[in-house]
């Protein structure tokens, strides 16, 4: 089985197309699952500047078909050609695959470097895949090594001690605009009732900030303000909300947004400035909103360039607890490759020794020198077994073992079953979820 991600970031190329190829992405990898033989598992991960699809493959020859299938999926769900679509994309395969998920999870590759937030996206990519029955236990395996790396990142450096975010990031860029920074004054709407709702309503209370609606076009308010405090807004009273707020705070990127002429028709008659923080992928506000007088509109890109850099230091020390996970992973892979290999090889001789004993019990029966001549042979198979198997645990090592597996057949004539291409029922039992619970309850 091969890993491969298909990885479409803000390092690569701008938020709105990243945002456009995300259209859709909840219904990306059941889909591809149920049409692509080539395609053995799959999780995506899509956040406000990334878009990313972890695979499993049966074999390196199947990646580009499966490469092939996601572009074609991602292209009918989004509307965006395909050649586009491919081009946004790059490909990782085999430990590079392992290596930026690592540092994806620790924050090392995010707008803001050390951010917390993207450890729990990244463990929420997992758990949804899971319930929809796309992950395959390579790819568990994998987002469970990477959950680990962020947290021993976390233990071990001083990397986003500060406890920096996009969201906290955001908020100091408001606190620099603002004409009175103290947020216990400041009358705040935000929209949305996702996990970035949730950790802007967090530290809005950090700051001291105790006026905070929230508004969301799916209904959900009155359950999030529930648990996190604040007001819920429907329809009616968003209009008044916005007119007397100093700030909102865009989180959902549904598919209505605020138009420029609409708040400026709301906010006619309202003196004091208002900044709009969109932290929406597919935009909350409309762009023209910062053009409107009195009104400043910060976003994903404002957050980027604001973003304070690490002490190299700790970043280098976070990177190399990344880089030795990244390998002990790779190296736990390739040992685990080589299991059926040796399982086949053993059961292979001690089939062979059974045969042996049948006709010695045939020929003397089941007496006490019989018993002495198969213990002895076994411990002598056992013996014979030890060299070769520690061999297949080296070579796989080195990655390396395809030679292991292809002396096994040319000296044995063994055909090694690898895992994944048994019958379906044998990978379902792989996997720790029990799918048939989840589609009943």
């Amino acid at each position: 089985m091969v890993l491969f991600s298909l990885v479409a970031t803000h390092a690569d190329i701008d938020l709105e197309t990243v945002a456009q190829l995300s259209n859709g992405s909840s219904g990306i990898a059941a889909t591809v699952l149920s049409g692509s033989p080539a395609v053995s598992g799959a999780v995506v991960l899509a956040t406000c500047n990334r878009y990313e699809i972890y695979g499993e493959a049966p074999n390196t020859d199947d990646v580009e078909a499966a490469r092939a299938a996601l572009v074609a999926q991602i292209s009918a769900k989004s509307g965006l050609a395909e050649p586009l679509v491919s081009r946004s994309f790059s490909t990782r395969t085999g430990p590079e695959v392992t290596r930026h998920l690592f540092a994806v999870s620790a924050g090392l590759d995010s707008a803001v470097v050390g951010e917390r937030e993207i450890a729990g996206q990244v463990r929420r990519a997992l758990i949804t895949a899971q319930h929809e029955g796309t992950a395959s236990s390579g790819l568990v395996r994998l987002f469970q090594a990477a959950s680990k790396t962020a947290k021993d990142v976390g233990a071990q450096t001083a990397l986003g001690s500060r406890g920096l975010s996009i969201v906290s990031v955001a908020l100091d860029l408001a606190t620099d605009l603002s004409e009175n920074p103290d947020w216990s004054a400041k009358k705040v709407v935000v929209f949305g009732t996702g996990a970035y709702a949730g950790a802007t309503m967090a530290l809005l209370r950090e700051r001291g900030c105790t006026d905070v609606s929230v508004f969301s076009s799916s209904g959900r308010a009155e359950g999030f303000v529930a648990t996190r405090g604040g007001t819920a807004l429907d329809a009616d009273s968003l209009r008044p909300a916005v007119a007397a707020a100093d700030v909102m705070i865009g989180c959902s990127g549904s598919d209505t947004r605020v138009e420029a002429d609409e708040l400026a028709q709301v906010r006619a008659g309202s003196a004091q400035p208002l900044i709009a923080i969109d932290l929406a992928l597919t935009h909350d506000f409309d762009p023209a909103v910062g053009e409107l007088d009195g009104v400043e509109l910060l976003t994903l890109e404002s957050v980027r360039l604001a973003a304070p850099q690490e002490q190299a230091e700790s970043l280098a020390q976070a990177s190399g607890i990344v880089k030795g996970a990244a390998k002990a992973f790779e190296q736990e892979r390739e040992a685990r490759s080589v299991d059926s290999a040796i399982v086949a090889l053993r059961r292979h001789t001690m089939d062979v020794l059974d045969a042996e004993m049948e006709k010695v019990r045939a020929r003397h029966g089941c007496t006490a020198a019989a018993e002495e001549v198969e213990f002895a042979l076994r411990r002598m198979v056992k013996q014979l077994l030890h060299v070769p198997t520690v061999r297949a645990r080296e070579l796989a090592a080195n990655g390396q073992q395809d030679d292991y597996v292809a002396a096994l057949e040319a000296l044995y004539g063994i055909t090694v079953e690898q895992p994944g291409t048994a019958a379906p029922a044998a990978g379902q039992a792989e996997c720790p979820v029990d799918h048939k619970g989840l589609e009943s309850a």
